[in-house]
């Protein structure tokens, strides 16, 4: 086949994808544009045919004016066979229309598909990333862009308003199924962007959008989002979801603010609270061991002494069974040892009968000067 892809090399041209050769159907082939009719490919084919084999046409040069006709109508077949041939670059998907219906998606390289009008081939990039900004949009005198309440306000899980706005960054996964299974891809990504967001935020509390979780709100969002085009089959990649601002409505924002003083106040009173409760806690519990054990050790001590006790009066028993009267003087004189040691005692001579004086004898007087002369 004398197909040349650098131009020039044949009846057709420079190929199936144009170039700048001289074929029958000039720049570009069929696959260029809007195909010309059957009676200008063949004339187009007779001009180039007697252009390359002189100006008398087949006739002159040994062929006959049928099969010089036969020849040229199988170049003009050659070169329609040939504009099947396409190119879908590293960057494209090729999708194959047959009478305008899909019928295959093909990757990057060299393939064929059916001359025209039988199939077509359309070559959608499919690595060029689209932006799409939810919420806000920027504009030159506003780089970082102006609210778009309808689409930013949004309701927390804890039943505030918050106005969050966001940009979805994707590209086109499978082309055949972005051309043909919807009909406005960015609007679709828009819904199931605003759907997916307004999911997520509504399962947190405002508090996590405002600080903490922006980063676990957005990868929940991607997630929610890709779920979703991927239930819609719009052959779609979500990229990324990147969160840009998560405030209050401008119009409650100064009591919005009055409450997040209001809170961080009483964050503050709880932690010096627990810093309380867990100096006095520790103290009291160890307080309280302290007295156990002392309660403990009191209890083992009065219970020694009572068995010591008990111990001592059995045995006392058991020698006063033994021999009582011994013993009964003996726990009499004991006695009365103990109460009168401390007691005031006075001695009377029983034989001083009669007498004016009254004989005693002042023991504990006795006693008192003898210590305050040593003392002396």
């Amino acid at each position: 086949m004398p197909f040349n892809p650098n131009g020039g090399g044949g009846p057709w041209g420079g190929g199936p994808r144009g170039g700048n050769g001289g074929g029958p159907w000039g720049r570009g082939g069929p696959s260029g544009g809007e195909p010309p009719d059957l009676d200008v490919l063949i004339r187009r084919a007779q001009e180039w045919l007697r252009r390359k084999f002189g100006g008398g046409g087949f006739s002159g040069g040994g062929f006959s004016g049928g099969r010089g006709i036969a020849l040229a109508a199988g170049f003009v077949v050659a070169g329609w066979f040939a504009t099947g041939i396409y190119l879908v670059n590293t960057n494209e998907q090729g999708v194959v229309l047959r009478f305008g219906k899909w019928v295959d998606t093909t990757e990057p390289g060299l393939h064929y598909h059916l001359p025209y009008p039988i199939e077509t081939v359309l070559l959608p990039p499919v690595t060029k990333v689209n932006q799409l900004s939810l919420g806000f949009r920027a504009n030159d005198r506003n780089p970082h862009g102006g609210d778009i309440p309808e689409e930013s306000r949004m309701l927390t899980g804890d039943e505030n308003i918050v106005e969050a706005g966001f940009v979805v960054f994707w590209t086109i996964k499978d082309a055949g199924k972005f051309l043909f299974n919807v009909r406005d891809p960015e609007g679709t990504v828009k819904v199931a962007a605003e759907a997916a967001m307004r999911e997520v935020v509504g399962r947190n509390p405002i508090q996590s959008a405002l600080s903490d979780k922006r980063e676990s709100i957005a990868l929940q969002a991607h997630e929610e989002l890709q779920n979703l085009l991927d239930l819609y089959d719009v052959g779609i990649r979500v990229q990324q979801v990147q969160l840009q601002k998560v405030d209050p409505p401008a119009a409650v924002i100064d009591a919005f603010n009055d409450v997040q003083r209001a809170r961080a106040d009483q964050e503050r009173s709880r932690n010096e609270a627990e810093a309380y409760r867990n100096d006095i806690i520790p103290r009291a519990r160890g307080d309280a061991e302290r007295i156990i054990q002392d309660a403990e050790a009191y209890k083992e001590q009065v219970a020694d002494l009572a068995q010591g006790e008990a111990k001592r009066f059995v045995s006392v028993l058991g020698s006063y069974r033994l021999a009582a009267d011994v013993i009964a003087r003996r726990m009499y004189i004991e006695t009365m040892e103990e109460i009168l040691k401390n007691a005031n005692k006075i001695v009377i001579d029983p034989s001083a009968k009669g007498g004016n004086p009254l004989p005693y004898l002042a023991l504990p007087d006795l006693a008192k000067k003898t210590t305050q002369g040593a003392a002396k």
